[in-house]
Order: structure tokens, then sequence, then C-alpha cells
């Protein structure tokens, strides 16, 4: 069975990523580099482990949040269907399962806000880690005074979490903001496409959603 070590020991992979993120640097977006992917494959994989699914399914989480990202390499635009597309290749190079295969290139191919839909566990595990990473070093743009309101919203965020209660009914992102950079309402405004979809993937795994910005549920 393939492993996330083996994917995460890949030089091919590994290069597809940088060369996604380079791509994505020149547009002016936010980092999407091994910071971003391996941070969203371990809150995946924390999130199935949490709710009770299997190891293996905890291992297909971690590998599609890892590769999420690498259809940025083709263009941003539609890139999570260029991602599954090159996912489900490097994966059949690697000897990968037939079944985990479609599954992890589901996931990948169902991640981005607009045409993913939370269609199996992994898929929503990896929507809502994906669209927790919300943070301050992600920020490329060094000139506070040219930053547009991406960058002030993630600049914002001094401090981020995504955590399942103990009863495992809710799970909770909570941030802590400096609204010196960015408002409450900045956030909404871009991100709230992605807090619906943060919503539906909850329910797919039986949570309620809850966003808590400096100590305030706001959904």
């Amino acid at each position: 069975m393939l492993t996330y070590e083996q994917v995460t020991n890949s030089d091919a992979i590994k290069t597809y990523i940088i060369r996604a993120d380079e791509s994505l640097g020149a547009l002016g977006f936010t980092e999407h580099s091994f910071a971003h992917v391996i941070h969203v494959a371990e809150t995946a994989g924390y999130i199935l482990k949490t709710m009770g699914y299997d190891d293996r399914t905890v291992e297909l989480a971690k590998i599609a949040g890892y590769l999420h990202d690498i259809g940025n390499l083709v263009n941003r635009k539609d890139h999570s269907q260029s991602g599954a597309v090159m996912a489900w290749s490097i994966l059949n190079d690697m000897g990968c399962d037939p079944g985990e295969m479609a599954t992890i290139v589901t996931a990948i191919g169902n991640h981005d806000e607009g045409t993913g839909v939370p269609v199996n566990a992994v898929a929503a595990a990896l929507i809502l880690a994906d669209k927790a990473d919300v943070r301050r070093s992600r920020v490329r743009n060094t000139e506070i005074s040219t930053f547009d309101i991406h960058d002030r919203v993630n600049y914002s965020v001094k401090k981020s979490a995504l955590k399942i209660n103990d009863d495992k009914t809710l799970v909770k992102l909570k941030l802590t903001v400096d609204t010196k950079f960015g408002s409450v309402m900045d956030y909404f405004e871009i991100f709230m496409g992605r807090m619906i979809l943060c919503r539906k993937a909850a329910e797919c795994l039986g949570l309620q959603f809850k966003l808590i910005i400096n100590e305030q549920q706001l959904i």
C-alpha cells in the first residue's frame, strides 16, 4: 500500500509543489508551499482520526492534503480539477491501489470553493483543513502599505486553530485577529464562500461548524 511517507519523499512531487508555489508567488497569492500542504495533510489526518476513522482512511486524507494544490502548476483557475488529474497520474505511476486512488483524486477535485462538494469523508476533511489555514506567515508581501484585502485578512490573523470538541459534535475554527490590519467584515467579504463550504464539510462528518473570531462566535 502506498504510504504518506512515500509520497512526501518523492522528489518529483516536491518539485511540482515548489514550482506551483512559484507560479502563485508571481501572481501575488499567499504561500502554498510545504508549510501549507503539510499543515493541511496533518490537519486532515487529525480530523478523521479524531472522528474515529480507520488508520488507512486517515493516511489517504494525509496524502490528499499533501497533493491537493499541485494543480496550481497548470493554472490557478480550476486547479482542483487539474490537480486531481495530475494526482491520478502520479499515484498510478507509484502503484497506488485504484480504489484508494479514486478516493484521493475525488477529494482533491472537490477541495475548492465554487466547484467543491464534500462527497466523502476524505474530501470533507481536506476542505476543512485547507480552508482553516489562515495565518500571517502565508503573506509574501512585505510592504504593508500595498496590502490588498487578501493580504490584510491573512496578515491580521495572529493565531488560528481548528479543534473538534470532546463530544465530537462540533468543529471550531478559532481565529485571533488583529483588527489594525483587517476587519472581521474583510474576512467575511473574501471567505464567506469558504465558510459555507466548511459548514457543509462538517455536516458530512456529522459535525456542526463554528467560526469564532476574537472569542466571539460568528457562525
